[in-house]
């Protein structure tokens, strides 16, 4: 359907005489004209920022607003406001489809201007991009709705069902290379569309709170199973608008296969924020033992019995002491310098530890449970 678009601007162009942009409701950018001009300043920094970005600041939203373009039924003459950085003044053509706007047709205005049969031939093929977004819009309530059952509705019957419900909803592309991503929290909707996504929904996020609270899934397609940057774009976009870290879980094929891919980039979700050397993004393949650990989390383990004691707040400092120790593989001198302490104070520390936990750190075992439940608290926060 990108295409679908793009040559409907195009057509405007050709129309018009000037690149055109095409932005849907919420002043994201779906398609735009080549640019071609030699004049520099038909490039200014509103077009080229919704071009490089794919959305308009909310200044620029707020002064084409104010011109009551939701409402009108056909071009609306924009003047320029160089305080919101709109050094060109602009004719913006509503997209309509039944009444409700869809979206908005941009041209940088210039004198003498399109006359009256030029803008009306632009109106008609607005109104045909109308139809194209609308469509589209139902399309993607009916793929949240499918989505979010093939990722919530559990193991058997229930489940087959609802990967069979969203493979017939996805059509042709349905067995293509994609990845799934998670971005919590989420406050709010899922947004209506995200630009190179198959599928958008709300989860419920276990761990929010005593409300519990929302994550947001999104299925993105991919062309090489090496390359994750298209879902890595997608995070980064998304958590402008919204949440704290994203996880990506590894490419898969098929719908059958979203329910362990889901979890796989809830776990790297998690990760990020218990571990800032991961980013705000991070892949599941580069978690390491957070892979498990996160599973241990989400079922709401919180840690042995044994060690719980070390989340008490009188005891932070040992929990970060031991937790530093082990990360180093126990060697004293390494985890010392990296306390910057002197090694006897790190020695009385995990001598503190074992008195509290009971634990014997000469031991492998009762390193590994440690190891384990001090990872596994940091991703309860």
């Amino acid at each position: 359907m990108k295409g679908d678009y793009q040559d409907l601007v195009d057509e405007i162009s050709a129309l018009l005489g000037a690149p055109a942009t095409l932005e849907n409701r919420d002043f994201r950018l779906i398609a735009f004209g080549a640019h071609d001009s030699e004049d520099d300043l038909a490039m200014d920094p509103v077009r080229t920022r919704s071009i490089l970005t794919r959305q308009s600041t909310a200044a620029v939203r707020a002064w084409f607003e104010a011109f009551d373009i939701a409402r009108a039924t056909g071009p609306v003459r924009i003047p320029a406001a160089p305080d919101a950085g709109v050094f060109r003044g602009r004719i913006c053509l509503p997209v309509r489809y039944r009444g409700i706007v869809q979206g908005y047709v941009w041209l940088l205005d210039q004198e003498p201007g399109p006359g009256p049969e030029v803008l009306a031939a632009a109106m008609d093929v607005a109104e045909r991009i109308g139809i194209l977004l609308a469509e589209e819009a139902k399309a993607g309530a009916d793929l949240s709705r499918e989505f979010r059952a093939a990722l919530t509705a559990g193991r058997g019957w229930q489940q087959d069902m609802a990967v069979a419900a969203l493979r017939m909803a996805l059509g042709a592309g349905a067995d293509g290379l994609h990845a799934v991503v998670c971005v919590t929290p989420w406050a709010g909707e899922a947004p209506a569309s995200v630009p190179g996504t198959a599928a958008v929904c709300t989860v419920p996020w276990p761990g929010s709170g005593d409300d519990g609270g929302l994550a947001l899934a999104v299925l993105v397609r991919l062309r090489s199973a090496e390359v994750l940057v298209p879902a890595e774009g997608v995070a980064t976009r998304l958590l402008a608008q919204g949440g704290a870290t994203a996880g990506i879980a590894e490419p898969c094929r098929g719908p059958a296969a979203l329910a362990d891919a889901w979890s796989q980039a809830s776990a790297a979700a998690r990760a990020a924020a218990a571990q800032p050397r991961f980013g705000t993004v991070a892949r599941w393949s580069a978690i390491g033992p957070y892979r498990m650990l996160a599973a241990l989390a989400a079922a709401g383990t919180v840690g042995d019995p044994a060690t719980r004691v070390l989340r008490e707040p009188a005891h932070r400092e040992l929990a970060r002491t031991a937790e530093l120790f082990l990360d180093c593989a126990g060697q004293a001198g390494r985890a010392a310098a990296a306390l910057g302490i002197h090694r006897q104070t790190l020695y009385y520390r995990l001598g503190r530890v074992e008195q509290l936990t009971g634990l014997d750190l000469d031991d492998g075992e009762d390193r590994l449970l440690l190891h384990m439940a001090l990872k596994t608290a940091r991703l309860h926060g």
